[in-house]
């Protein structure tokens, strides 16, 4: 208890705020400046060159074991520092304490108020931080520093990390028996055959092609539903004594939601175990509602969905586009899942890749 309070800066950061005053100015700062879809349009450079970045440490590898585990948190740490400092991240391949005193050393070293950075000097400008009109907020802005801090720790660099790596690896590989990427690859062919037909072998796949490919969004949209990547979401707590479906609830009482039981519930999904991505055979486009929730709900929706999709789309179609992946034996891929709050992998994943022919001309130009 005393943890999660000194984590959330006495209950009043953005993840962990009750709802009120304090949370809303937090949540309008992430969802309609830093978050939206105007604000993500504006990183979008940002993310194409860190995706060509992959693929180029990618060819020179070719036919060599990747943990693609590394490859997919230098990829997000890449794109979450690059967004918040300016500067790309370094890499993950040294040990853990050096790792995390680099990380420290490149925040200090944009100086997050001066001009130079990104979201770090843009924050403090929004008008929750210099709004005189709103006089109850003015003692805050002595806290300023607190509240960037958290958002970029706690949303950016930890929640905007962890989970994404988490699903990318697992749309790498399902543990199922008729269609996966590695174990089973029909799904890989299919993938390919979507992107050469309708992006063609001239150009690599970007961000605005996504809606192009109902393959890749199916396989997307099966992994949420199997592999979510906080199977639990986060703790909720009721404000006020209530009833649900007749359960008297009282007030503070703690509330899981256990998102993979919904996205597995047979009642919900035709044979839920399995990785069948025609289940999303003409959904596109439409709500799938609550049977789906890899990203929440309401007003605690994640605030992250926007960047997520658009960073796990157009990655996994570069690898696809780019690469043939292969396993390192006959053995199926061990699919065991990890413990923690999110749904790692309990290994990592290691694969071969090797370049297609038919984009190496491409490539070679990167």
């Amino acid at each position: 208890m005393l943890y999660g309070k000194f984590l959330a800066n006495n209950y009043t950061s953005l993840v962990f705020s009750s709802y009120g005053e304090n949370w809303r100015h937090l949540r309008r700062i992430a969802s309609n400046e830093i978050l939206s879809p105007g604000g993500l349009n504006g990183y979008c450079h940002m993310r194409i060159d860190k995706g060509k970045l992959m693929i180029r440490k990618l060819m020179m590898t070719s036919s060599s074991p990747v943990n693609m585990n590394s490859v997919f948190y230098e990829l997000m740490l890449n794109v979450m520092m690059r967004m918040i400092c300016g500067k790309r991240y370094f890499g993950v391949d040294i040990p853990e304490m050096e790792e995390g005193n680099r990380l420290r050393e490149i925040i200090d070293e944009t100086e997050l108020f001066n001009s130079d950075s990104v979201i770090a000097d843009y924050l403090p400008q929004l008008s929750w931080f210099g709004n005189r009109a709103e006089k109850r907020f003015i003692a805050l802005q002595e806290k300023r520093d607190v509240f960037v801090q958290e958002l970029i720790e706690q949303v950016f660099l930890s929640a905007g990390t962890d989970t994404s790596v988490a699903t990318m690896e697992w749309s790498l590989v399902e543990d199922v028996e008729e269609s996966d990427m590695l174990n089973h690859p029909q799904v890989l062919q299919n993938a390919q055959s979507e992107i050469d037909t309708k992006i063609g072998k001239d150009r690599l796949v970007e961000e605005s092609d996504i809606a192009e490919l109902p393959y890749i969004r199916w396989i997307m949209n099966e992994t949420f539903r199997l592999y979510p990547a906080t199977p639990l979401l986060l703790p909720h707590e009721s404000s006020e004594d209530c009833t649900i479906e007749g359960y008297n609830v009282p007030r503070g009482t703690m509330l899981l939601v256990n998102q993979w039981a919904i996205q597995n519930d047979p009642k919900l999904w035709t044979d839920p175990e399995r990785f069948y991505l025609e289940r999303f055979k003409g959904l596109e486009g439409t709500n799938v509602g609550f049977k789906l929730l890899p990203f929440g709900s309401g007003r605690r929706r994640c605030p992250g969905d926007g960047l997520a999709i658009r960073v796990f789309g157009p990655t996994l179609a570069l690898l696809i586009q780019c690469f043939d992946w292969e396993r390192l034996s006959e053995e199926m891929v061990d699919m065991k899942k990890g413990q923690g709050f999110t749904m790692h992998k309990a290994e990592p994943l290691v694969a071969k890749c090797k370049t297609r022919p038919e984009m190496q001309h491409l490539l070679a130009q990167l």
